[in-house]
């Protein structure tokens, strides 16, 4: 397992001065510590976890956006008790990210298994960059994602302005 800690700081739940000193510079956040020893303590008794990348964590009003390398999120995504256990584990609701992706990408994530049609930027005068996802199908009371939660972690994480219309809406 690779963690933004050192794995013996993970499995213990003690941060050693070197993982400390980052805390402390602002290199590491204190979601990355915790989702770090998260995952350690869900290894303990989940070895397909043992094999897991997490490259950072960020929390965003009691959700947890993990970036996970792209093979570990497949297997997350194929198993519905493994990602249910990762959810149990966590005190808010997790979102999946591959590490290192383009913004598009990231938006894809946040929506999965939602089909999005298309992802497009614009200029507004000023410097000002609007980006519109357009989603599949229609908005209903049923729909499992809280599209507003969407927006605000587009903008905290990517500082991106991001606009959400549904297909049928149109």
């Amino acid at each position: 397992m690779k963690l933004p800690i050192c794995l013996f700081d993970a499995k213990n739940a003690v941060l050693c001065p070197q993982c400390e000193g980052k805390v402390d510079t602002g290199k590491l956040t204190k979601a990355d510590v915790e989702a770090s020893i998260t995952l350690a303590k869900i290894a303990k008794s989940n070895n397909i976890i043992e094999n897991f990348t997490l490259y950072s964590c960020k929390e965003f009003q009691g959700s947890f956006v993990l970036s996970l390398a792209k093979n570990d999120i497949m297997t997350i995504r194929q198993s519905r008790t493994l990602y249910r256990l990762l959810q149990d584990q966590f005190k808010g609701k997790i979102w999946l990210v591959e590490a290192e992706e383009t913004d598009k990408r990231f938006i894809e994530d946040l929506f999965f298994p939602t089909k999005i049609l298309s992802i497009n930027s614009v200029w507004a005068p000023g410097g000002i960059q609007k980006t519109k996802a357009v989603v599949s199908g229609r908005w209903t009371s049923k729909f499992p994602i809280d599209t507003e939660k969407v927006v605000q972690i587009v903008k905290n994480a990517r500082n991106l302005d991001i606009e959400i219309e549904f297909e049928d809406n149109r």
